[in-house]
């Protein structure tokens, strides 16, 4: 969650559209404007080269597998999971989703071959208790959301007539929104969705 928190924090030039979650199927969006280039981030939170970006979103495009199948799998793995964090990552071999779901009192971290749906590697598992107190406030309110991460996805995709590329949890002023980042043409935005019920206590 912390990187995802550090890509979010890198959308300065990107278009944004704040909605709110009523259903999976109905948003209520804020004026649109034009979408803008967006470097992704490295890991240490520096901006990559443009034609770092462009590769990035050309892998992203050949996938075969999409986002909402990757968390789709991930969440298989372990019963009653949710998904708090995927993101695509374009520079693996092959290019993988990797997911965060949780189950319980674990965090567990898949990655998602992007091309056939397999899971790679060895899965890793965290307990709850070892994450710092924002990030585990986060989880437990996600966890007792009526929405998942799953149904915000499928409302920016819907909005934006995008696909989605990452998507994650944003902490702000005493609420817990999703964010998710869609690629729409050349151009990526961000969507920011507050689902009922999601303040922090």
């Amino acid at each position: 969650m912390r990187r995802h928190r550090a890509f979010a924090g890198l959308l300065l030039g990107i278009a944004s559209l704040s909605l709110l979650l009523a259903s999976p199927s109905h948003a209520v969006a804020t004026p649109d404007v034009a979408a803008a280039p967006l470097p992704f981030p490295a890991d240490d939170g520096a901006a990559l080269d443009p034609q770092a970006v462009r590769r990035e979103i050309d892998s992203f495009r050949s996938a075969q597998v999409t986002l909402s199948q990757a968390m789709a799998i991930a969440e298989g793995l372990h019963a009653g999971s949710t998904t708090a964090d995927i993101s695509f990552d374009g520079a693996a071999f092959p290019p993988v989703y990797r997911v965060k779901t949780v189950e319980h009192d674990r965090v567990w971290r898949n990655a998602i071959d992007a091309t056939t749906g397999a899971v790679m590697g060895i899965q890793a598992a965290s307990p709850l208790a070892e994450l710092d107190a924002e990030d585990r406030g986060n989880l437990v309110v996600l966890r007792g959301l009526r929405h998942r991460l799953s149904d915000a996805v499928r409302v920016a995709e819907h909005t934006t007539s995008g696909k989605a590329i990452s998507g994650g949890l944003m902490r702000e002023r005493g609420r817990l929104n999703f964010v998710i980042v869609v690629l729409r043409g050349s151009d990526l935005k961000q969507v920011i969705l507050e689902p009922p019920g999601a303040r922090i206590r």
